[in-house]
């Protein structure tokens, strides 16, 4: 048995959720796992994973807003950030003179790691993608992340090594400054499996991603989901700390949170998904084959890039939640193909422990 310490970042669910895989691979292998983290990420893998130990770790403070001036607000909060990322490596050296550990797994966290331990991260966004205002700027948050994750042994990326039949695009792909042979492309992980069930649910609404615009999502889809009629719909608030599930008419169910369990089904059985375009959500799509429709977490260049780049390959419909009309967005999107390419999550993990744990682990 070995030791390992896992710590994804808490900003949305996403982060934690693909590290479900793995963790629960490391489980089966019967190695010991730490869980650092915080937040709903936390209290979502307590739920999933409950035999693993748990420590809580700060996040990163969040640069979302009400507004739509991420950027603006990313630029001024460099320095807080940097802050955190120096308190973060502190937090861990401390962490780490009190507990042994084999091998430490963060995801998307610059300095849950150490030089002595071999350290992995998983980033699906080697390179930041800004507006096309600010292109020519762009090396500089590429050289930022390479500095950063180049300080790991390897960089996970989940996503198909291909140019071009991949899933983040140049998000990363195409990369100048982090050398290639510290990536690998691990494929899908996505805690969602194939179901043999029927798509008997018009549409699953997911609502995630961090706060305030998670709620803010909230607000405009009950506001206008009974625009909808005569379709089967449930939503799903993304709430882990809210259990409770109501009814709007006869149609519409609306639950608190899912767990994994329920999260799974539900994508199974729908016909189309509204969620934000979260790359892990995507991954779930992917997955599965699944139709979706998908809606960009205002101002958060990663999400607003991924949204065009699935639109422009005729893969989902994607609109701000600014403009958002249910009715003729919901058209639209059922008219779109979903992503052709599809993840076998279990097989790819298999893999990803084989090539980079193993040696490691199983030495």
């Amino acid at each position: 048995m070995r030791r390992i310490l896992v710590s994804p970042l808490s900003w949305g669910l996403g982060h934690a959720t693909r590290d479900l895989p793995i963790i629960r691979y490391f489980l089966e292998r019967g190695h010991e796992v730490t869980i650092a983290a915080s937040g709903r990420a936390r209290t979502l893998l307590e739920q999933e994973v409950p035999g693993c130990e748990f420590l809580d770790l700060e996040d990163y403070p969040l640069p979302y807003t009400s507004s739509r001036r991420f950027v603006t607000k990313f630029l001024a909060m460099a320095p807080t950030m940097l802050s955190a990322i120096a308190r973060e490596g502190a937090n861990v050296r401390r962490l780490l003179r009190r507990r042994r550990f084999d091998l430490i797994l963060s995801d998307n966290r610059f300095n849950v790691r150490s030089p002595d331990i071999p350290s992995f991260v998983i980033s699906h966004q080697v390179r930041f993608v800004v507006p096309e205002r600010f292109r020519r700027f762009e090396f500089v948050t590429e050289s930022f992340n390479a500095r950063m994750l180049g300080r790991f042994r390897r960089v996970i990326v989940p996503d198909y090594a291909h140019p071009e039949q991949n899933l983040s695009g140049r998000l990363a792909h195409d990369l100048e400054r982090l050398p290639p042979r510290k990536i690998y492309y691990a494929g899908i992980l996505a805690s969602v499996a194939r179901m043999k069930v029927e798509r008997d649910v018009d549409l699953f609404i997911s609502i995630s991603g961090p706060e305030p615009q998670r709620t803010e999502l909230e607000r405009i889809i009950l506001g206008r989901v009974t625009d909808l009629k005569g379709r089967r719909i449930v939503i799903t608030l993304g709430k882990p700390e809210v259990r409770q599930t109501r009814r709007i008419g006869k149609d519409i169910t609306v639950c608190g949170f899912l767990d994994r369990k329920g999260q799974q089904e539900m994508l199974n059985r729908a016909r189309l998904v509204i969620c934000r375009s979260g790359y892990t959500t995507i991954m779930e799509l992917a997955e599965l084959g699944t139709k979706a429709m998908v809606i960009p977490t205002p101002g958060q260049t990663e999400q607003e890039y991924l949204a065009a780049y699935y639109r422009e390959r005729g893969f989902f419909h994607a609109v701000s939640q600014y403009d958002l009309d249910l009715v003729r967005d919901v058209e639209i999107a059922e008219r779109m193909t979903g992503i052709p390419l599809r993840g076998d999550t279990r097989a790819d993990v298999e893999q990803l422990y084989r090539d980079l744990f193993a040696p490691v682990l199983d030495g």
